[in-house]
């Protein structure tokens, strides 16, 4: 199912909101699918979940 096709209502009410990130991976290693993602997030200048 793409969802691409959904309004913006007919997402959110599904629980799908614009700020959501699909992440879907194969069976690569799963340290080289860390990095990978470290890296783009990295990139894409998004900061990390504060604690506490």
């Amino acid at each position: 199912m793409s969802y691409f096709e959904l309004t913006t209502q007919e997402r959110e009410a599904i629980g799908i909101h614009d700020s959501l990130i699909r992440l879907a991976v194969g069976i690569e290693d799963v340290e080289d699918l860390i990095a990978d993602l470290s890296q783009a997030l990295d990139a894409s200048g998004a900061a990390p979940p504060r604690a506490g």
